[in-house]
């Protein structure tokens, strides 16, 4: 009984104490403000710049082993333009684009992307969540896919892949450029 009246009075002290510490500090500091994200590039040069090389990579291993891909003889690694062959290449390249699919998904929810006939990306339609989380989606399967080194899984995430770009693609693309995103 003696043990936990003393176990009991250590505990208050230990509270008082850190009561006392926490009151001393004054009003809490604070928060940084959050730089606001800007955009440099507009939907198409995303498509192009990040996008669409991206799946190229993923889409490859559907049909080619990536640990077949072989450095080219007499060219410099860390100077490839091929992911595949690069340095980084083979599966960790096939991990690595669907890793950039995911996280570039983000990119597609920024305020003030544009289309590149400058009409404002549909990122206020409720299909366009909808759309950048099945991107997000296909890409982490695409991840732990490539992780694996599942060949069979890759011709899958494939195709779950070019679903969630062609609901988008249908719905905005597939439509004269000065239509798009309209």
């Amino acid at each position: 009984m003696r043990t936990i009246a003393l176990t009991v009075t250590v505990i208050l002290a230990l509270e008082a104490s850190l009561l006392a510490q926490t009151a001393s500090k004054g009003p809490a500091a604070p928060e940084p403000a959050t730089p606001k994200m800007r955009l440099q590039s507009n939907l198409l040069q995303m498509m192009r710049g990040i996008f669409y090389p991206a799946s190229n990579v993923v889409f490859s291993a559907q049909t080619d082993n990536p640990a077949d891909a072989k450095f080219v003889p007499g060219k410099d690694p860390t100077m490839a333009t091929d992911p595949l062959t690069s340095v980084f290449g083979g599966w960790l390249a096939v991990e690595n684009a669907s890793l950039a699919l995911t996280d570039a998904a983000n990119l597609l929810t920024v305020p003030g992307l544009k289309c590149s006939n400058g009409v404002a990306a549909p990122i206020n339609d409720p299909d366009w969540p909808k759309f950048v989380q099945e991107l997000r989606d296909a890409g982490m399967k695409a991840y732990k896919t490539a992780q694996s080194k599942d060949l069979d899984g890759m011709v899958e995430v494939a195709d779950t892949m070019t679903k969630a770009c062609a609901g988008c693609h249908r719905k905005w693309r597939e439509k004269p450029l000065a239509n798009r995103c309209k």
